[in-house]
C-alpha cells in the first residue's frame, strides 16, 4: 500500500508540471518554426499559420489532459490522518 501510495504522489505532483512544460516548450518550437517558414516563403504565411494554429489546439488539447487526470488523481490520495493510520 505504500508503495502504491508513492507512486501515486509522484505522479500527482510532478504529473502536470512536466506535461505543462514540455508543452510549453513545443508551442515554442512550432511558433519559431512557424515564424521561420513565414519570413522564408511569405506567400505560404496562410497555410503555415493554419497549420500551427492547429498544431497549438493540440498541443493545448493535451496540457487539458494532464490537467483532468490531475484533478482525478488528486482526489485518490488519503488525507494527512489516514496516513498516519498506515501501519509502518
Amino acid at each position: 500500500m505504500g508503495l502504491y501510495l508513492f507512486g501515486l504522489a509522484l505522479a500527482v505532483g510532478f504529473g502536470l508540471p512536466v506535461a505543462v512544460l514540455s508543452a510549453a516548450i513545443a508551442q515554442g518550437r512550432a511558433a519559431a518554426a512557424a515564424l521561420e517558414g513565414m519570413a522564408r516563403q511569405p506567400e505560404a504565411a496562410g497555410s503555415i499559420r493554419t497549420s500551427m494554429i492547429i498544431a497549438l489546439a493540440f498541443i493545448e488539447s493535451l496540457v487539458i489532459y494532464a490537467l483532468l487526470m490531475f484533478f482525478m488523481l488528486q482526489g485518490k490520495l488519503p488525507g494527512i490522518d489516514a496516513l498516519a493510520q498506515l501501519p509502518k
